[in-house]
């Protein structure tokens, strides 16, 4: 079992993230998330259906199941615990999930189309490539966690997707490196939408992302 040092560390990094998230700007004006941090068994602490102010005793404890352990869920986060159900079993290298209606990102969400990746920050946070788009369905609903599954599979190496007429969806190795690459997608994406008005932006040259890592690896 995961002792309780490490289930307080988690706790504590997650609201940290949703602290940094708002810090950053990159939420929509209503300030809605919801993020979760892998335990152990297939359980995971759960935001309870606020992320603005958030203490940890407020996370809620789920089970592998979906059934809530411990502290308690708004309906508008127990709605969504299959998401992050499935994200987790889709891809056990990831340790934390933040789902954000971020604006530029939700604009290529509801445009149905994938962000391309062309800003240093994506390739560096760990989204070198496309985040695609999962097609619509009602929230938290079978339709909705399926199309997530079958794009997780389709992509393997992605970090991120966009949810359809929603939002953003993003997974990485914990808390923090997960938030990082929400404000490098919502950068990116405000970056590509401004590009646009200037005649659009353009590719990486091929080799950037073995260039990058180059440069990441001398400093290390």
């Amino acid at each position: 079992m995961t002792d309780t040092r490490v289930e307080n560390e988690r706790a504590h990094q997650l609201v940290e993230a949703a602290e940094n998230l708002f810090t950053a700007g990159v939420m929509s004006h209503s300030g809605h998330a919801n993020l979760s941090a892998r335990l152990d068994g297939g359980r995971f602490l759960l935001t309870p259906g606020f992320a603005r102010g958030l203490r940890p005793e407020q996370l809620a404890t789920v089970g592998p199941d979906g059934q809530v352990l411990a502290g308690a869920l708004q309906s508008v986060s127990a709605e969504i615990i299959a998401m992050h159900s499935t994200v987790y079993r889709a891809r056990p290298d990831v340790g934390a999930i933040i789902h954000t209606h971020s604006p530029a990102a939700t604009a290529f969400a509801v445009a149905h189309r994938p962000l391309p990746c062309r800003t240093e920050p994506m390739l560096r946070f760990g989204q070198a490539e496309d985040v695609p788009v999962v097609p619509w369905g009602p929230r938290g609903s079978d339709v909705s966690v399926r199309g997530i599954a079958a794009v997780l599979a389709d992509r393997p190496t992605t970090a991120a997707v966009l949810l359809a007429n929603h939002g953003l969806l993003v997974f990485g190795p914990d808390s923090a490196a997960t938030a990082h690459l929400v404000v490098a997608i919502e950068e990116s994406a405000e970056a590509e939408l401004a590009a646009a008005a200037i005649g659009g932006a353009v590719d990486f040259p091929d080799g950037a992302l073995a260039d990058v890592r180059a440069a990441i690896a001398r400093v290390s």
